[in-house]
């Protein structure tokens, strides 16, 4: 299974960091505040960045649940605290889900 996740700024770019071979992801610079979040990918489930999309980080793996559990970790280490979430829509979204093809 592949889900397919976009980085969204308004001011201050958000970094991420992707451990050599895919099983931790380190977001940086989320909303210019210098914590650094770190999420595990859960069993086999593997993350890479997207060659030909800026911003775009691809999720892959064979167990739908740790996928999908994966891309929701991922999108809740950067929700809005405290701030009015209507304005500050920064963060890091689902933008596709689906199955991998056969060719790939």
């Amino acid at each position: 299974f592949r889900y397919t996740m976009r980085c969204v700024y308004a001011h201050f770019p958000i970094n991420i960091n992707i451990e050599p071979k895919g099983k931790y992801v380190e977001i940086r610079n989320f909303l210019g505040e210098k914590r650094v979040r770190k999420v595990d990918m859960l069993e086999d489930t593997v993350i890479i960045r997207s060659e030909t999309v800026k911003d775009q980080l691809i999720l892959e793996g064979s167990n739908i649940q740790a996928v999908s559990r994966s891309a929701a970790l991922i999108h809740q280490s950067c929700l809005v605290k405290k701030k009015d979430i209507r304005m500050f829509l920064d963060g890091i979204y689902v933008e596709s889900k689906g199955e991998m093809n056969a060719d790939e």
